[in-house]
């Protein structure tokens, strides 16, 4: 049975890999790891399609190690005990590649520790969640964490090229278009036009993509469509619409933390101080998908949907914060004011330290250089008397 297309086409080296130019290009970190032969553990986080699995093997090749591939979704403690076991036969270092890494529970997690810790496993997860989320600590403080990016229109033409088969622009357009940036998902759609129709016209094309049976997909393009629907609705206040694209994330087998993590995301960011109560209700809702988990746990994400849609919003204290990090950004650490420093010491003290402070006073607290700048600017509904609900100070 011939292999897939998408695995046929995977490079060996960096000389053929397409894309994150932030990790592989020249001085960058992973291709120094690999042109010096540093072993490390490390995660690769980003979206599907991007080349998570093909840098993995690479860098294994490129390093003088053994590569192991599990997938968190099927292995458990035994199959990291074999391997073990087999690592410690051999004269390579072996690297274990766990794809889906986020779907190790934290018992699971907590024994693959201290094989890393060791050193008689180098740890190489791959993971399109958050990883601050869904890595224990322990094991992401031993592990560098590389960022993976979409590929660009750019990187998916060089792809397409790799075929060896014919697309004219528009077709190269729609397949670019379709792609989400995801190459796995591309050269899916490319092998069954051809395999079917033997062109790849947009016609074939289309078609090829109705003969795959495309759901909700949460790890493709249907994911990031119905989340940014999901969002907008509450955004617009339209419960009826957010609940519809909360039940199609749910009954599409997404992780209901996932979709808690936007509420909570959501309640600070667009409700804000126009009822902080959304706060609240929203991390009582990710606590309990924690705790309850499926099915039951879709009545609470019901629940805080309607009540985040209901919700007046106001965005001020985003985009305050926004104005205070971008102020932080241009003028680097400014001295703050003698009045606000600590004075832990007698010396510190002598020198100014502290001086003039009042409890409660309302004087400037800044620094001098940015005396008198306002960040927030709120009325009686965290809403502005400048920028009224839903308009960003930023696009003045």
């Amino acid at each position: 049975m011939s292999k897939p297309l998408a695995v046929r086409l995977r490079p060996d080296s960096l000389t053929d890999f397409v894309g994150q130019d932030h990790l592989v290009g020249e001085g960058k970190p992973l291709r120094v790891a690999i042109e010096q032969q540093k072993l490390f553990s490390f995660i690769l986080w980003g979206p599907p399609g991007t080349g998570k699995t093909t840098l993995a093997r690479i860098y294994a090749r490129g390093v003088g190690a053994s590569f192991v591939e599990l997938s968190a979704v099927s292995a458990g403690k035994d199959d990291v005990r074999a391997i073990v076991a087999r690592a410690g036969k051999q004269l390579q270092p072996t690297l274990l590649f766990l794809d889906e890494i986020h779907r190790f529970n934290r018992a699971q997690q907590d024994f693959l520790l201290p094989y890393v810790e060791s050193g008689a496993l180098t740890l190489v997860g791959a993971t399109t969640e958050n990883p601050s989320f869904e890595v224990i600590p322990a094991l992401l403080s031993r592990s560098k964490v590389f960022v993976l990016n979409e590929l660009d229109a750019a990187a998916l033409n060089a792809i397409v090229d790799r075929t060896g088969l014919s697309a004219d622009a528009r077709a190269r357009e729609w397949l670019v278009g379709m792609a989400n940036g995801d190459a796995r998902r591309m050269l899916g759609i490319i092998e069954t036009a051809d395999s079917l129709y033997g062109s790849l016209t947009v016609e074939a094309l289309q078609d090829a993509l109705q003969s795959q049976s495309i759901r909700y997909d949460k790890d493709g393009e249907e994911h990031y469509n119905v989340i940014s629907a999901y969002i907008k609705s509450m955004r617009a206040g339209n419960v009826d619409a957010a609940l519809y694209y909360l039940a199609r994330m749910v009954e599409g087998g997404e992780d209901p933390k996932f979709i808690a993590r936007r509420m909570v995301v959501f309640a600070s960011e667009d409700v804000g101080m126009a009822q902080s109560t959304a706060l609240v209700v929203a991390n009582e809702v990710f606590r309990a998908c924690e705790t309850i988990g499926l099915p039951e746990c879709a009545i609470n994400l019901a629940h805080g949907t309607a009540y985040l849609a209901s919700c007046p919003k106001s965005k001020h204290s985003y985009w305050a914060y926004n104005e205070a990090a971008a102020d932080v950004r241009a003028s680097g650490n400014l001295p703050v004011p003698m009045k606000l420093r600590n004075a832990p010491t007698k010396l510190m003290e002598s020198l100014g330290y502290g001086s003039g402070y009042e409890k409660y006073e309302a004087g400037e607290m800044l620094p001098e250089k940015l005396s008198g700048k306002r960040y927030y600017r709120p009325d009686e509904r965290g809403g502005s008397k400048e920028f009224p609900l839903g308009t960003d100070p930023a696009a003045r």
